[in-house]
């Protein structure tokens, strides 16, 4: 599902070029769950952006569902964007003027591919998946950090991408709140959904078949426990 093949990506520094990936090559298939851990700076997030299409590698391919992410602009990038990654983000990123149902029906407003009368009861579907379906008209404001992450679990999913992404999304959670969230991945990835999440958290036991360790820009990775 994912091929990264000879990546690097640089930045340039008022201190010179700082290297944040160097030469990674790195397989992933479908329906894997992959956790990557590393300190902070470590490259993480990094990888995350470049498989998402949301940043570019100085150097080397990555294809994500067989297209080529580096050969795709504006429009076009948006499009297989939409059709093919979900992400989730450590800050949730809900609209905070919109209920939790209409942050889960936005990706499909962008995208246009559920018929609009279909939008609200495919919503109320994730959301229960997910286990916030009693919050669906509330706003973001009136639920706690874990059902935030829930919904914004949801959104991730409203146009059924074969790839989610989610970037530290258990860093502002409690943990017993951030073992279910990671549960809810792993459960993701057990319906067939690669799942991609970069992490801080140390117990990955029953969430991760792989993790991938950045430091100093270098990739290794290995099975995990389960």
């Amino acid at each position: 599902m994912i091929e990264i093949e000879g990546v690097a990506r640089s930045y340039e520094t008022p201190a010179g070029v700082f290297p944040a990936l160097r030469a990674v090559d790195l397989r992933i298939g479908a329906g894997e769950a992959v956790a990557v851990v590393g300190k902070s700076g470590s490259g993480k997030s990094t990888l995350l952006n470049l498989i998402g299409g949301i940043d570019f590698p100085t150097r080397g391919e990555i294809r994500v569902a067989g297209v080529s992410v580096g050969g795709l602009q504006g429009g076009a990038l948006a499009r297989w964007r939409g059709k093919t990654v979900g992400i989730v983000f450590q800050f949730f990123q809900l609209l905070p003027t919109l209920t939790a149902a209409e942050n889960v029906m936005l990706p499909m407003d962008f995208r246009n591919a559920t018929p609009p009368g279909e939008r609200r009861g495919r919503a109320l579907a994730l959301l229960e998946r997910v286990g916030v379906a009693s919050h669906a008209d509330k706003l973001p404001a009136a639920l706690s950090g874990g059902e935030q992450q829930r919904v914004a679990i949801a959104r991730a999913m409203a146009n059924d991408p074969p790839v989610v992404l989610a970037d530290e999304p258990t860093g502002n959670l409690d943990s017993a709140t951030a073992r279910e969230v990671l549960a809810l991945f792993r459960r993701l990835a057990d319906d067939g959904t690669t799942v991609v999440v970069a992490t801080h958290e140390r117990d990955l036991a029953g969430f991760a078949d792989r993790i991938v360790t950045v430091a100093d820009g270098v990739v290794t990775d290995g099975a995990a426990e389960r």
